[in-house]
């Protein structure tokens, strides 16, 4: 997953982006939970490839083990 995420304070201040592309993986991320598909997503930006789409869902699967923060479940359905 790390050789295809880079974090460079000089690439979109310092986000965490595609390798080789000024694309954050947030923005991979947000498309795809916006219902877009990988296919979609490589055809709107043609330097991506599906391993760069399944690194970012990596990336993101990795940091939700990191911290657990509560969920306050009143205030979510309200």
């Amino acid at each position: 997953m790390y050789e295809r995420i880079s974090i460079n304070s000089k690439i979109c201040h310092g986000q965490v982006c595609v390798k080789g592309t000024r694309i954050p993986v947030h923005q991979v991320i947000g498309m795809l939970a916006n219902g877009d598909t990988i296919k979609k997503l490589l055809e709107e930006y043609p330097s991506l490839k599906r391993e760069d789409v399944l690194a970012c869902l990596d990336y993101a699967a990795s940091l939700t083990e990191e911290q657990i923060t509560p969920i306050n479940l009143e205030k979510a359905a309200a």
